[in-house]
């Protein structure tokens, strides 16, 4: 309910996160435009199976260490439900590196487009997991074929409840948008 009252009256679609395949008929009740399922349920098939029977689009996040075909093999799940509007979300990989949060697979972008005609795109801002990394990221994402990105925004991160350190403010959203259509158009590409 929260989500409408915000969303609708500014004409805004409302993507949220699906953990509990007992809380989908709540989603479609409110009316979610977009479901996500986030990387720790890549592999739930239960789950993946129940979002395969809706009409609504569904954000398949990269599981934390899962290949390209076993994240393929987990989109299959959605798609023989009859469900294939499905969108995949690069969000980095765990590897033994410790500077930062996850490390960003640009490769994937290129080498999923191989694979499928489904969306890909990428979300910096769980990849670094800090907010000066975010700008770097969503670049490299852009200049490699991403068909859009998930940059995590508020309005004073400082007193942000969860995932403070990579939230941009809006100002540095709206300096990011600008170098992103630099980017974009580099690459022959519109925003």
């Amino acid at each position: 309910a929260y989500l409408q009252n915000a969303a609708r009256p500014r004409q805004l679609p409302i993507v949220t996160e699906l953990m509990d395949v007992r809380m989908l008929e709540v989603f479609l009740e409110y009316d979610v435009d977009v479901i996500q399922i986030g990387a720790r349920n890549m592999q739930n098939f239960d789950l993946l199976k129940e979002v395969g029977k809706v009409n609504k689009p569904v954000i398949l996040k990269r599981g934390l260490s899962a290949t390209l075909s076993e994240w393929l093999m987990a989109a299959e799940y959605i798609a023989a439900g009859g469900n294939h509007n499905i969108i995949f979300c690069e969000r980095g990989i765990r590897t033994f590196e410790t500077a930062y949060r996850n490390v960003l697979d640009i490769t994937a972008i290129p080498a999923l487009k191989r694979e499928t005609h489904l969306p890909v795109i990428v979300d910096p801002s769980h990849a670094g997991g800090k907010a000066w990394m975010v700008p770097s990221l969503a670049l490299a994402a852009v200049a490699a074929g991403a068909d859009g990105l998930l940059v995590e925004m508020h309005p004073n991160p400082c007193e942000a409840w969860c995932d403070a350190d990579q939230a941009l403010t809006p100002q540095e959203l709206t300096t990011l948008m600008s170098s992103l259509r630099g980017v974009a158009a580099a690459v022959g590409r519109t925003l």
